[in-house]
């Protein structure tokens, strides 16, 4: 009876809350499939992340907004929070959690959520920024480079928490994308970096050495699209890249991407890793094809190959089916080659 009245009191909540704005929308993805990888057994996993988030707007008068999102991930084949590489489990709004005002001067948004790099940068190769191990957002795309290395084993690297976000309006199709986070440590293990185990660079559960930061300039109008993008972390390892795609024909979209990362300030050899990729779309009627190359050289130390092909072949808008085969070469010193299979369904609401 008590978990009655509670459900009850939480959906008028909800529903007090709706009538206050001017839309709230309740969205999401849930992504299944099989995976194969090389040196492991058949399993149920996922190609993108699976999201359930909460958004809305409310309307200020004189052309301002108040806006707010809330988006949680979770594991499709146990319903549990999204895990992390290391067998962590992630937070709950995981995805972001921002509050913010829209206007005439553009965005803002304060809270937890993609660094403008990341989120610019997936645009640019050829599996869409899906994280799966098929495409190369994660890794190749962006040199290695991870956005918050003093959260918590296992979290998410390519968001920033405790930041501040900047999005100008888009005038002839220009568009800067900033943002800036403070130094709050996110209870990370030690960092020995330049220092040594028994003194490391940083501490664990220390704070950061400098503000990190990240900055975005996009151009997109008509079949071309470019992109530039700088971000410093919060132990000041800083990366820089530059993209562009092109519409050769309403079928075929090219596009590519080089991408250098500078981590002098913890390593004291094999600082600069380079990195490029160069991919293609192709649609035909409603299957499309997804293919890409791209290599990582780890300053001499280490390089890494990978060749990937995908094909989606949309049953609605809001569904579609997946198969992919990726093959990466130079992973470490243990296991020079994986070979990645998936086969799956996507669908959105």
């Amino acid at each position: 009876m008590k978990h009655s009245l509670l459900a009850v009191a939480l959906l008028g909540a909800f529903a007090g809350a709706a009538q206050a704005q001017t839309a709230v929308q309740i969205y999401g993805t849930i992504d299944a499939g099989v995976i194969k990888r090389s040196g492991e057994t058949l399993n149920i996993g996922k190609r993108a992340s699976n999201t359930l988030g909460f958004k809305g707007t409310e309307d200020l008068g004189n052309g301002l907004k108040a806006l707010f999102q809330l988006e949680m991930r979770y594991e499709p084949d146990t319903g549990t929070n999204e895990i992390g590489g290391n067998g962590t489990q992630r937070p709950l709004f995981q995805g972001q959690s921002r509050v913010g005002l829209q206007g005439d001067f553009g965005m803002v948004r304060i809270g937890r959520g993609l660094t403008p790099y990341h989120e610019t940068i997936g645009a640019f190769e050829p599996f869409h920024a899906s994280p799966s191990p098929a495409g190369f957002w994660t890794d190749i795309a962006v040199a290695g480079y991870g956005s918050q290395p003093l959260d918590q084993a296992g979290y998410s690297n390519n968001r920033f928490s405790n930041g501040v976000w900047y999005n100008s309006p888009i005038v002839s199709g220009f568009q800067l994308n900033t943002a800036i986070a403070t130094k709050e440590g996110g209870g990370a293990a030690a960092i020995v970096g330049r220092g040594t185990t028994a003194n490391p660079q940083y501490p664990a559960g220390g704070e950061a050495s400098a503000n990190p930061f990240s900055i975005t300039g996009t151009y997109n109008n008509g079949p071309a699209a470019f992109m530039a993008g700088y971000e410093r972390n919060a132990i000041e390892s800083k990366v820089w890249s530059i993209g562009a795609s092109f519409a050769a024909t309403p079928e075929l979209k090219l596009m590519g991407l080089y991408s250098k990362q500078d981590q002098e300030n913890t390593r004291i050899v094999n600082a600069n890793t380079k990195a490029w990729v160069l991919g293609a779309n192709y649609t035909m009627g409603p299957g499309k094809f997804l293919a890409g190359y791209g290599q990582k050289d780890v300053d001499g130390l280490q390089k890494v190959k990978q060749l990937s092909l995908g094909y989606e072949y949309s049953l609605s808008k809001r569904t579609y089916l997946y198969v992919d085969a990726s093959r990466k070469k130079g992973i470490n010193a243990l296991q020079s080659t994986v070979n990645h299979y998936d086969v799956g369904v996507n669908h959105s609401f």
